[in-house]
């Protein structure tokens, strides 16, 4: 039976991917373990939720996560091995989400205030989700002022996902839920 540890990371490193090592506290390696963060969060919300049909959208989600963290983890230097002109994370991805966002929110229009999580459990893990996401975002912005090569469609992704988990998140919320009220 192999062994899940590898002992290569004990020395603070991880692998990219297509080679190479970086620091565990390297920009890169905390904006796609966020990502990874997000994964497992969508996994609890995709076992709360309510229909077979949002369990789908949230599995296709979890998988298209993945590729935004390859996406992160390709070593810069070695992008090459790509076919020139493709990158893991799309447009046509960026759309499709832009695109359900819409049809979610003509079929479920959003309160005109800040909800306050937590209506059901499944839509309080969509939140949740939902600023673990926000928080991958802001740490790829981070990666890219810091010069990084960059696939400017990740943060365009993560930006639009979070928007997608918050519209999914007062689907699955059962009915209304407690807004904030204006100062």
């Amino acid at each position: 039976m192999p062994r899940i540890y590898t002992k290569t990371g004990d020395d603070g490193t991880t692998g990219l991917l297509f080679g190479g090592r970086v620091s565990k506290a390297d920009l890169a390696t905390e904006a796609y373990g966020t990502t990874d963060e997000a994964v497992a969060v969508l996994g609890l919300a995709r076992a709360l939720a309510h229909d077979d049909g949002t369990r789908e959208e949230l599995l296709a989600i979890q998988r298209e996560l993945f590729v935004v963290g390859a996406d992160l983890a390709a070593n810069p230097k070695q992008r090459a091995r790509l076919e020139p002109g493709t990158s893991l994370v799309t447009a046509e991805m960026v759309a499709r989400l832009e695109a359900r966002i819409d049809s979610l929110v003509a079929l479920h229009p959003l309160p005109g205030a800040f909800v306050v999580p937590g209506a059901s459990p499944a839509s309080a893990v969509l939140d949740l989700a939902r600023s673990v996401v926000r928080r991958a975002e802001r740490r790829v912005v981070a990666l890219r002022e810091s010069g990084a090569e960059m696939n400017p469609e990740t943060v365009r992704y993560l930006n639009r996902l979070s928007d997608l988990l918050f519209v999914l998140a007062r689907a699955q919320s059962g009915g209304p839920e407690p807004v904030s009220r204006e100062a």
